[in-house]
């Protein structure tokens, strides 16, 4: 579930015009109303996200990372824990595996008809 927030966040990031950004494509500053601020950073198939919370003092960092069909993801958690993951597109479906920050193994495919 961990993993599942984080990606979630860089998702919100990626739409976050409604929350607020600052910046070009290549480097961005956002926050929400939730008191989370964001710094990416895009260069050539790399984006690196630097996140923390103004009210908690939490912190977390993700890096991605595209070569082909395939993305490799790796960042620490708010609560400290490191985890990973591998995303390979294929036709029209997506596979991922990984660890989440509780070094929990994970593995899924995404296709036309939805996820399992």
């Amino acid at each position: 579930m961990k993993l599942i927030a984080i990606m979630t966040a860089a998702l919100l990031v990626a739409d976050a015009a409604a929350a607020g950004c600052v910046g070009s494509e290549a480097f961005q500053s956002c926050w929400d109303d939730a008191g989370n601020s964001y710094t990416v950073s895009r260069y050539g198939n790399t984006t690196q996200l630097e996140g923390r919370n103004a009210r908690t003092g939490s912190h977390w960092s993700q890096e991605s990372q595209t070569i082909g069909n395939t993305t490799y993801h790796q960042g620490r958690s708010a609560d400290g824990g490191n985890w990973n993951m591998m995303q390979q597109s294929i036709g029209g479906s997506t596979f991922y595996s990984g660890r989440d920050s509780d070094g929990n193994a994970f593995s899924g495919s995404c296709g036309p008809f939805g996820c399992d």
